[in-house]
């Protein structure tokens, strides 16, 4: 139910006929008397949309005194296209934001606007989007490769048919993309840049090399837990005793989160906690069981120092949850649209997954934005920040 101010019309109903058996007399159209509250009920309705087509004539004319004839220049604020801001915007949102293919944004766009585009023009009109959130979207990359902690992750994608990856940057209210050819610790360092606060991964060695602090993901230390407890004897009885030392750690952080645990005590008992893991992933390197063994090795030989850091630093997860969250959506599109054939869609890609993802962690309209951004461009007015709402609310337009 919306608050009333939300409310665009009030129709007002009355009954006709005393409800009454043995009266059932008409009542009074002038000079009720209503008893209580009337009963609300909204209905929301979307009116019938068209596209509004607009021709602009320019018109040449001949000076009376030099009779020299001055053809009108382009006028400005007029697309060179036949597609004005608003239906660019949302014909790259429908492909960019909605995972929708190329010919279903041909088909909705003439069924639910009325207008005619070809595939070509769909195409035309999401780089024309992609070009106007351009430079936001650089500005982001920066943004969060100077937070105090972010978290990062990659996952395969198709670039022309061939292998490539796409990584993701998440802070709390801006999270960036990008694809690349390799899954390297280069691309790693093009992803991070100068990036020197804490940083939240899965154990992918690429990242230990450009991370002065690191956090790996507990969430996927669980889940090896739980295949080494699969495992008979000693080594099944130690896995035991992992899980259920991670679900205890777990609830306690959960309730520093919340606020009803104090930092100060969760360090005092994660002491004990910490002395048992690394007692037990120690015996696990020498396990006769190779898997296990050499998994217990990886975590204690190359990721022991970044096991705890979320103990020590305030405002840091355990997990790595807010880059997969993130990643999800990216997923879900390649899966249904095989990736991108050139690098311009690539560039597309990343932009609008940065846009849609940062936007709605902070809660923004997306529609909005990128509308406003195609205007700006195309009037070549500052383009709206990717930021929080406290940053600067523009940026220049890049030459």
């Amino acid at each position: 139910m919306q608050p009333a101010e939300k409310v665009n019309e009030t129709v007002h109903h009355w009954p006709a006929r005393c409800g009454n058996a043995s009266c059932e007399r008409e009542l009074p159209q002038k000079g009720r008397i209503e008893v209580g509250d009337p009963q609300r009920h909204q209905v929301a309705e979307i009116p019938e949309v068209a596209a509004r087509l607009t021709e602009h004539q320019m018109h040449t004319q001949m000076c009376p005194h030099c009779r020299q004839t001055t053809p009108c220049p382009w006028p400005t604020g007029v697309p060179v296209g036949n597609f004005g801001p608003r239906l660019t915007a949302v014909t790259g949102l429908f492909a960019g934001c909605y995972r929708m293919s190329t010919r279903m944004v041909e088909e909705i766009v003439r069924d639910l606007f009325g207008a005619s585009m070809s595939l070509g023009s769909v195409v035309a009109c999401e780089q024309s989007v992609s070009c106007a959130v351009a430079p936001a979207v650089e500005e982001a990359r920066s943004y969060v490769q100077k937070q105090a902690v972010a978290h990062a992750d990659e996952t395969s994608w198709r670039e022309r048919r061939r292998k490539a990856w796409l990584w993701v940057m998440a802070t709390t209210f801006v999270v960036v993309f990008l694809i690349q050819q390799r899954r390297s610790r280069l691309a790693a360092q093009t992803l991070l840049g100068g990036f020197a606060g804490t940083l939240v991964t899965d154990r992918w060695t690429a990242y230990r090399v450009h991370a002065k602090q690191r956090q790996i993901c507990w969430s996927h230390l669980a889940r090896d837990f739980e295949g080494m407890r699969e495992c008979r004897g000693k080594v099944g009885r130690n896995g035991k005793e992992l899980v259920r030392l991670t679900g205890r750690m777990f609830r306690w952080w959960k309730r520093v989160r919340d606020g009803t645990m104090s930092r100060e005590r969760f360090k005092r008992k994660m002491k004990p906690l910490r002395r048992r893991v690394e007692e037990l992933l120690t015996e696990g390197v020498t396990s006769a069981v190779p898997r296990v063994s050499g998994m217990c090795w990886d975590i204690m030989d190359k990721h022991g120092d970044a096991l705890w850091t979320f103990v020590d630093v305030e405002g840091l997860e355990p997990t790595n949850n807010r880059a997969e969250r993130a990643i999800r959506h990216a997923v879900l599109w390649r899966k249904s649209s095989f990736g991108t054939h050139s690098e311009a869609g690539s560039r597309f890609v990343e932009r609008m997954l940065t846009v849609r993802a940062s936007l709605r962690a902070q809660g923004r309209s997306v529609v909005h934005y990128v509308t406003q951004a195609v205007e700006s461009s195309l009037r070549g007015l500052p383009v709206p920040s990717l930021l929080p709402q406290s940053q600067p609310a523009t940026l220049a337009l890049a030459a």
